[in-house]
């Protein structure tokens, strides 16, 4: 007589739990509604919320003081990140057994990290190079010669790790070899394309990466803190710890910290002056008028415990807010493409770097995302246009008639003389 099993008699087998084939969700996982109680009334959070909190501040210290040590020093730490993320990502997909079958494959993927490497930011630092060596002429020449072929440099050095993969292709084990191919030049398109913004926002003056990545930052503690204690509503599926209450809270302190933050680190020059060179002196410039106060009278119908009547408002603040409003509205859904990549992968983080955070790319997916909105936002609406000869001959030539090319001509020669005859 077959037996019934879910009579719960002892001896009887369990019932056994059946997933449907194919599904890519992490086995085992058993996923509470946040609505069914409070993360603050789970005392095992605790603990974990304290290696958190020790392990951020940590980062935020040796962030200050990297920050404090000036351009080149916070370029180095994001070539750091990125050597941790390249790993992290390499390792995702790698299989130990096919790789011992492929002695040297691993060394070909850094070959096209370090290249990669060479070609970006040799694209972006070129001229602050030359401005740095200007005054040796024989280091002026190298530099410039290294400049002038630094691109078919990087080709050949990519071409030879092509066939570098090419000559060490292997019967049975194509599939693995090519998939490898393809994951390795993902991961460089994510972690260069993205990170170079980053390095071309420190040049442009520390404020404008401090600022952005500052805000992701204080996203995610706020996010974190109004979840552990207020958070009941789940927010999405990818994330189930995510709550609506994290990340409404969340929402309001960055967009505050935004405006705030900009006022305090926008007067210091050291933060604010772009550097045109690879030296690590110290900087002073015309902070422009986007770092120089505007005063405003408190009204008269404000109350009498109010200690200003006078406030300072930087206009860079005004930007700033856009910043705040990006970072705590946008910036999360780099996290939440993280989060869904993981679960597609059966991992819980990307790595063991960061304890209580996991790896380096799980503190970066949303710093991505933001690097790259405050490049564009810069040169779209702060950076004034800088105009070459070339580009306004170009715009001559397409937009004037020959008649009035002729008159542009003749009146800029007269201008031209007047001067000279002004300064004689």
């Amino acid at each position: 007589m077959q037996k019934d099993t879910n009579s719960g008699a002892p001896g009887t087998p369990s019932p056994r739990l059946r997933r449907r084939r194919g599904s890519n969700e992490v086995l085992g996982e058993v996923v509470k509604a946040n609505g069914a109680h409070m993360l603050v009334d789970d005392r095992n959070k605790y603990k974990s919320m304290l290696i958190r909190l020790y392990s951020t501040l940590w980062m935020l210290g040796g962030f200050a003081f990297i920050i404090y040590m000036g351009h080149l020093y916070i370029w180095a730490m994001v070539v750091v990140i990125q050597i941790f993320m390249a790993k992290e990502l390499f390792n995702l997909l790698r299989k130990a057994h096919e790789d011992k079958q492929l002695p040297g494959f691993r060394l070909l993927n850094w070959h096209f990290f370090f290249t990669a490497l060479l070609y970006v930011y040799g694209r972006i630092l070129s001229q602050r190079l030359v401005n740095t060596v200007t005054s040796d002429k024989f280091l002026y020449k190298l530099v410039s010669k290294l400049i002038k072929y630094h691109m078919v440099t990087c080709y050949f050095l990519y071409i030879a790790g092509f066939m570098w993969f090419i000559l060490t292709l292997k019967k049975r084990r194509y599939k693995y070899q090519f998939g490898q191919y393809a994951w390795t030049h993902m991961i460089l398109i994510v972690v260069f394309t993205q990170s170079s913004f980053t390095v071309a926002n420190i040049f442009e003056g520390i404020f404008w990466f401090l600022l952005p990545a500052s805000l992701i930052v204080i996203n995610d503690i706020a996010a974190y803190i109004f979840g552990f204690f207020f958070g009941k509503t789940p927010l999405i599926k990818l994330s189930p710890k995510k709550t609506w209450e994290g990340f409404i809270g969340a929402s309001v302190t960055t967009i505050i910290s935004a405006f705030l933050l900009a006022n305090i680190l926008g007067r210091f020059r050291w933060l604010t002056c772009p550097r045109k060179d690879l030296s690590t002196g110290w900087l002073d410039c015309d902070p422009g008028p986007l770092f120089k106060p505007d005063y405003f009278t408190v009204p008269e119908w404000f109350p009498s415990w109010f200690p200003w009547r006078e406030i300072s408002v930087l206009p860079v603040q005004w930007h700033a807010v856009w910043l705040g409003l990006f970072a705590s509205i946008i910036a999360p859904f780099g996290g939440f493409f993280a989060s869904g990549f993981k679960r597609a992968f059966k991992i819980k983080d990307f790595g063991d770097s960061i304890p209580g955070h996991g790896g380096m790319t799980d503190r970066m997916d949303c710093q991505m995302v933001m690097a790259v909105f405050a490049y564009i936002y810069h040169q779209s609406f702060v950076a004034p246009q800088n105009l070459s000869v070339e580009m306004i001959l170009d715009q001559i030539i397409m937009n004037l008639t020959f008649e009035e090319q002729q008159l542009l001509y003749s009146k800029l020669g007269q201008i031209i003389q007047d001067k000279m005859f002004g300064e004689s």
